[in-house]
């Protein structure tokens, strides 16, 4: 039995093409080349890399034919053009020669693959390098030895783009290969290179996606949460360099544009910040205070209670009014540079500092305190806004007041002048039948320096069930109450105004309702204290202008409350209307108050004393998670997320939890000019907070640059994040700032 045999067919093997070594004078760039559009790398930093390293790629070419069709002896470039342009500069700047062979391989002119074919080809099937790739390769080259300047000139890119490929390649492995997996975003990576703590990086990574709000946000609220930012008043006052060497860690966000930087450990700060600033606090005891408070944060409560010393000036006329002169250009030189975040111009700021210098000069002469009040007196230390010591000085204490000698002058009954004499007011000192006044000599006191003293916050009251409800009473309190001192700053500073308000006050009171009583004027005026419950107020502006406007005129009154009659007689007629409007706003009462009994109509006539002065709660609140968003609902949020921004934002962010909203809306809603409708100015407000909308409907463009949601926020998060078509960020493109078009990652085999 024969056994069939199978016959087999020979398959043809692949052979390759070796490279010819062909003079570059030779060869000319083919039109069949698709690449049309310029794009990454720029074509000398190409040339620079093959000087470095040699062309790392052969070129592909084709013979060129006559109208015979033989062969000419010259070859065009259909795929390769990039790296032949490279060379062609490399020629034309006399750094090689023009002969120089170049490995080319030579497809055949008749071939059955078109040139249009190998070059669309050679660009469609490249695939670029993975970030991860490169991010550890960046650190093998540092690893080695290479310093971070070398390898940036090697791969056309920064320093700091080096040292952001660093950082992220120093994140813990865990997460490295999660981000390798597609398990988290490019932007997700990068909020986790805030800390160099690798073991803090993998204890949020697995706490938020167990919660499952992985988001770049939340990763750098997470690693934040309990450090103090480098802008606060503590920061800025310790200095970066004296919380280092103490031992501080720094938390660097080297991913924006900003630089964000956070001090790790609040505690050391506050131990650095207290002592510095009870070192400056005994310079201020040396001047013979009896008491010095140092506190970081001063509340305005601290003060009520305290009576404001009297002070002198040694000034002359023309001294005072260069001193007034110097004060305003400052005020004018604030409103003009000081509420942006653009860096003031040279000039101005060079003008600044000299105003500061002049008017710390006029400052020291114009408020001379007399020795025996300094004795009985105190001072408070803190820090202002900006990180600068702060001084409150002239404050007496109600058991500090000097009380009446004594002595009973003879044929005095002493238990009918006990028995008679009514109790002095705190507020006022107290004199002797003589006249003169019992206070402590200034040899025998010693200055007692207390640190601390500040009211701690309140905790934050746990959040609600989410269901729609109106604002809470606090909430209300705290909105109103802020409205209320900046309407009394405005009202102080517009004395039109004042007059018309007192004006309006008499009316009513006098004319239409006709009161009267037994005294002279029925027109009663108080300043109402905010609540203390109210949190910021110590860093609040209008506060603190309103606070320094009334504890100037307060030491300019005299302390006798009977002569203060004949100091306003003799007041100028502009120092007397300003007196007069500072204290029409301090009457203002606008706060809401939970068991409130006056009119109803008092709240409508906050608003038309408001529009009079157009009172803009924009120049000194914006909403942020913490006084507005993360205490209402996320109806609340969405829906002044959707009046300022418009509806296409507001739904990016109706999937996110309330404390990822209330964040995220915050972003958002940055520089927006909304404001909730207890703050606002019928007029005013309202035009203010709907420009923004109309704005993102006109120019759709600009409004996406502006407040577009990172990716990671977006319904398609999880599938943007594991293309490899995901668009780069500037620091693996080879951009830091600058728009010079580089692609960092890109290599001279393109």
């Amino acid at each position: 039995m024969t056994s069939a045999k199978t016959s087999t067919k020979a398959v043809a093997k692949i052979t390759l093409t070796e490279a010819v070594a062909i003079p570059f004078e030779k060869l000319v760039l083919s039109q069949a080349n698709v690449r049309r559009i310029a794009h990454g790398q720029s074509i000398e930093d190409l040339a620079n890399d093959i000087a470095h390293r040699g062309l790392m790629q052969n070129l592909n070419v084709r013979p060129i034919l006559d109208e015979a069709g033989q062969e000419t002896g010259r070859y065009e470039v259909p795929a390769g053009g990039r790296r032949f342009r490279a060379l062609e500069h490399l020629v034309k700047t006399r750094r090689m020669a023009k002969g120089v062979k170049v490995p080319c391989i030579v497809r055949a002119a008749d071939s059955a693959i078109s040139a249009e074919e190998d070059s669309l080809a050679e660009n469609a099937h490249r695939e670029a390098l993975h970030p991860l790739d490169q991010f550890r390769a960046f650190k093998a080259l540092a690893d080695a030895g290479m310093p971070h300047a070398d390898i940036a000139a090697r791969f056309f890119v920064t320093e700091r783009i080096v040292g952001q490929r660093l950082r992220l390649a120093g994140i813990s492995p865990v997460l490295l290969e999660a981000y390798g997996a597609g398990e988290m975003t490019l932007e997700c990576l990068m909020a986790f290179s805030v800390t160099e703590d690798q073991a803090r990086q993998v204890q949020v990574w697995e706490a938020l996606k167990k919660r499952g709000a992985l988001s770049n946000w939340g990763i750098r609220q997470a690693l934040t949460e309990r450090t103090v930012s480098m802008g606060e008043p503590r920061a800025i006052f310790v200095g970066q360099d004296a919380y280092e060497a103490a031992g501080g860690v720094v938390l660097r966000d080297l991913f924006t544009e900003r630089g964000d930087e956070w001090f790790q450990d609040p505690a050391l700060l506050d131990r650095l910040a207290e002592a510095k600033l009870a070192e400056f606090g005994a310079t201020v005891a040396a001047e013979g205070w009896k008491w010095i408070e140092v506190s970081l944060s001063l509340m305005a409560s601290r003060v009520y209670g305290l009576r404001a010393l009297p002070t002198r000036s040694d000034l002359s006329e023309a001294e005072a009014e260069a001193f007034e002169a110097a004060l305003a250009e400052r005020e004018q030189l604030d409103n003009e540079h000081g509420y942006g975040d653009e860096e003031w111009p040279a000039d101005a700021a060079h003008r600044m500092a000299k105003l500061e210098k002049d008017i710390a000069a006029f400052e020291a002469r114009a408020e001379i305190y007399d020795p025996a009040d300094i004795a009985i007196a105190g001072a408070f230390v803190t820090l202002d806004y900006d990180g600068t010591p702060k001084v409150r000085r002239g404050y007496v204490r109600p058991e500090d007041e000097p009380r009446a000698e004594t002595e009973t002058p003879p044929g005095t009954d002493s238990a009918a002048v006990a028995a008679g004499a009514a109790p002095a007011p705190i507020s006022e000192p107290v004199a002797s039948p003589s006249g003169s006044v019992a206070a402590p000599a200034p040899a025998v006191m010693r200055t007692v320096i207390t640190i601390g003293g500040g009211t701690p916050a309140s905790a934050p009251a746990p959040e609600p069930e989410e269901v729609e409800r109106p604002l809470s009473e606090q909430h209300r309190i705290e909105l109103t109450t802020y409205r209320t001192i900046a309407l009394r700053e405005a009202l102080a500073d517009d004395p039109e105004a004042a007059f018309i308000a007192v004006v309006h006050a008499m009316v009513i009171r006098v004319i239409v309702t006709g009161y009267r009583a037994a005294s002279c004027l029925e027109v009663s005026t108080s300043s109402a204290r905010p609540d203390h419950t109210v949190q910021g107020l110590d860093a609040y502006r209008p506060a603190s202008a309103l606070g320094v406007k009334r504890e100037a005129w307060a030491r300019r009154l005299p302390a006798d409350h009977r002569a203060i009659w004949d100091f306003l007689v003799d007041l100028g007629p502009e120092q007397r209307t300003d007196l007069f409007a500072l204290c029409a706003g301090l009457s203002i009462n606008a706060m809401h108050t939970q068991y409130d009994r006056r009119p109803a109509e008092v709240m409508p006539h906050a608003d038309q004393l408001a529009q009079l002065v157009g009172l803009d709660m924009t120049r000194d609140w914006h909403p942020t998670a913490a006084n507005y968003f993360s205490r209402v609902t996320k109806g609340k949020i969405l829906a002044a997320v959707r009046e300022a921004k418009g509806e296409d934002k507001a739904q990016l962010l109706d999937h996110l939890k309330k404390a990822d909203m209330a964040r995220e809306a915050e972003r958002l809603m940055a520089d927006s000019g909304w404001l909730p409708d207890l703050l606002r100015t019928p007029g005013l407000s309202a035009e203010g907070a709907t420009a923004p909308a109309k704005t993102a409907e006109s120019d759709e463009a600009t409004a996406i640059a502006e407040v577009a949601l990172p990716a990671f926020l977006g319904d398609a998060a999880e599938e943007a994040g594991s293309e490899p078509s995901e668009p780069l960020p500037p620091f693996l493109n080879g951009e830091d700032g600058s728009a010079d078009g580089n692609m960092g990652y890109a290599i001279a085999a393109e």
